[in-house]
């Protein structure tokens, strides 16, 4: 009867590995990785260098992610897009790029009333491996900026609610 039981389990653990080894197997094929770099272009029309709320989004700006080595700097690779009705974009970049460093970049705008980019809003760092703790392949971007060429009227009421400070902090 002991013998008997000890067959049944040696039996059952047999499968179970080999179930897993086949599973394994499958897991250890090579597999390109695709990332979607996802961002927003936004028009700052009250030239403030931030968005407030009289930003508008531009639909059909153009941004490229652009790789380079970490080591030489050289660019490794781009991939370009552009912005929805919403002003957002989604780019698809092929395959890890850990040992680089990937950047969304404003290319243009279509909007000519609003196409001067904003200092220190052209570009935002993405991270694109899967050895960084994010469990999605959408990696998000900060928004990118154009500006208009002269500030709305309504914008001085907009930055003076950004001048009230709390004296109590």
């Amino acid at each position: 009867m002991a013998s008997l039981r000890a067959s049944l389990l040696l039996a059952a653990v047999l499968c179970a590995l080999a179930a897993s080894s086949v599973s394994a197997t499958r897991d250890l094929r090579s597999r390109r990785t695709q990332f979607v770099v996802r961002g927003n272009v936004w028009c700052d029309t009250c030239r403030a260098g931030f968005e407030t709320p009289a930003s508008t989004y531009i639909a059909g700006a153009k941004v490229r992610v652009e790789c380079k080595s970490k080591l030489t700097g050289v660019k490794t690779c781009s991939f370009e897009g552009h912005t929805d009705h919403t002003g957002t974009y989604n780019i698809p970049v092929d395959d890890e790029h850990e040992h680089e460093l990937c950047e969304s970049v404003l290319v243009s705008s279509p909007d000519m009333g609003c196409a001067k980019i904003v200092d220190g809003r052209e570009r935002a760092p993405v991270f694109l491996n899967n050895n960084n703790g994010v469990a999605s392949n959408i990696r998000l971007a900060n928004a990118l900026g154009f500006q208009k060429d002269v500030p709305l009227a309504a914008c001085v009421q907009i930055l003076k609610m950004y001048e009230e400070v709390d004296d109590r902090v």
